[in-house]
């Protein structure tokens, strides 16, 4: 109890240290520029690849298991749309990405702290927090939501892809399932989700990198436990975040 309220509190004091206005805005526009693309754009093909698969096997399973004459085939189409929207582009994707991303964050700045390199900023007057990890949490935050609406589409297209596979579906009745009862704001609800996600991955996997102590053993324990802990607070805020916003 007393390891996790320690660990808590230089989590909380290294995002204060972290969070400050920048000393040269020049730097941090470069830095963030760099972090959207190396921590975003290099991450859309594989939430792509995903997106699309995960939306054909949803169809297909939703239209297995959906096979009674009572219930209407626009329903698969219906219920494909609202499992993307609401958990899976948001949820589920943040998920992967936390594999991703966060591993990627914590090995950097690890590494970088264990060949004394932030102790060389820390000595020329530098705000290393800031400069390092400033720019990572703002460019995932502000990327994430072009990262969800392109599963969002993506997803959706392995959907209708499905019915033109599957015998117990038809395009046109699918189509019309993704426009029943449409609730545009699903779409905002999952982009919120995603901004509070990102902030979780940058901010924990940046503390465990930060706060690496030995040698390259040690950078590898501190990916992993980046990645463990936050897939853990993003099911955590899921439930927060749902109840609070669709209840």
């Amino acid at each position: 109890m007393n390891e996790s309220l320690h660990s808590l509190g230089e989590y909380v004091l290294l995002m204060k240290k972290a969070i400050a206005v920048p000393d040269r805005w020049s730097m941090f526009f470069k830095q963030l520029i760099r972090e959207i693309y190396k921590l975003g754009v290099d991450s859309l093909w594989i939430v792509v690849i995903i997106s699309v698969f995960i939306g054909t096997v949803i169809a297909i399973q939703i239209s297995l298991n959906i096979n009674s004459p009572l219930i209407p085939k626009f329903t698969i189409g219906y219920t494909t749309r609202e499992i993307i929207l609401l958990e899976f582009s948001s949820s589920i994707m943040c998920l992967i990405l936390a594999g991703k991303v966060g591993s990627n964050i914590a090995s950097e700045i690890g590494t970088m702290r264990i060949t004394e390199q932030i102790n060389a900023m820390e000595i020329m007057g530098v705000n290393s927090a800031n400069f390092l990890i400033m720019p990572k949490i703002a460019g995932l935050m502000l990327f994430i939501p072009v990262l969800v609406i392109f599963s969002m589409f993506t997803g959706i297209i392995g959907g209708i892809g499905a019915s033109y596979l599957d015998t117990q579906m038809t395009p046109s009745s699918f189509e019309y399932g993704l426009q029943f009862y449409f609730n545009s704001y699903y779409i905002w609800y999952s982009i919120i989700k995603s901004v509070v996600y990102a902030f979780l991955i940058s901010s924990i996997a940046a503390y465990f990198g930060y706060n690496v102590k030995g040698g390259a053993l040690d950078v590898g324990k501190a990916s992993t436990n980046a990645v463990v802990m936050s897939s853990i607070m993003i099911l955590l805020a899921d439930v927060i975040m749902t109840h609070l916003m669709l209840t």
